[in-house]
């Protein structure tokens, strides 16, 4: 029986076979992500699983700053009574795990729900009841005319259905603001600094102010007047804007 021809053998070009082993290293390198990633995300999942004695930490500080609360409605405030501006401007500077709920509520309903975040409102009973709720966390006082109008320029952005969109187009302003004559940013500062009588309709419109970091800022619950960080500055608002802005 006559011997087989051997097959002469396949040639697979270069440029080919350096393909192949770039995509194998692709592979591999993949592969190699994927499991960090696994192992960061299980690491994750441990480390956030809290111990007993954390919520129960949590627990009791949230039943103290409920206890203190109630203190401080028992209070009577008087410095705010007869202020001398009806323009505030309240500045959240701490609060996280620590607050109790309804602490936690009223912070969200005056808009702060960041820590250095910040709206202007109009002195009157409401705001007054709402600041003793949650004085611990908040420092607010009486802004001047240079800081509203450089708050406003500088860090203002308007609410348009439930979306952060930048001051720079006059007609967006117009278009939810024109029925109640206001026409352009500069409208809006002369609004909130007299607190006109469109103050409300404009100071929603704008989006709560989210200021910087201040250096120095030594996060102490007690009140401003006594040293602290919190509470009334009155005038002296205005020097903590200026680092913040």
């Amino acid at each position: 029986m006559a011997e087989e021809e051997a097959k002469p053998l396949s040639y697979i070009p270069e440029t080919i076979l350096k393909k192949r082993k770039r995509n194998e290293e692709i592979a591999l390198r993949r592969k190699e992500q994927l499991e960090q990633r696994k192992f960061a995300n299980k690491k994750n999942k441990t480390e956030f699983i809290k111990k007993p004695e954390e919520f129960v930490k949590e627990f009791r500080y949230r039943e103290v700053d409920l206890v203190r609360m109630k203190h401080r409605m028992k209070r009577k405030r008087t410095e705010l009574v007869e202020p001398t501006s009806k323009l505030l401007f309240i500045i959240r500077i701490q609060g996280k795990n620590d607050m109790h709920p309804e602490v936690r509520k009223t912070l969200y309903n005056l808009r702060l729900r960041k820590v250095f975040s910040a709206v202007f409102v109009k002195v009157n009973a409401g705001i007054i009841e709402k600041l003793q709720r949650v004085e611990p966390y908040v420092t607010y006082g009486y802004p001047n005319l240079k800081n509203v109008k450089e708050l406003i320029y500088k860090k203002g952005f308007a609410n348009v259905d439930k979306q952060m969109v930048p001051l720079t187009d006059n007609n967006i302003i117009e278009q939810e603001l024109g029925k109640s004559g206001i026409l352009c940013i500069e409208d809006i500062v002369h609004e909130v600094a007299n607190v006109g009588p469109h103050f409300k309709e404009v100071t929603r419109f704008l989006w709560p102010f989210m200021l910087n970091k201040p250096g120095g800022l030594k996060g102490s619950k007690t009140v401003y007047k006594l040293g602290g960080e919190t509470g009334n500055r009155e005038e002296h608002i205005n020097e903590l804007i200026d680092q913040m802005n």
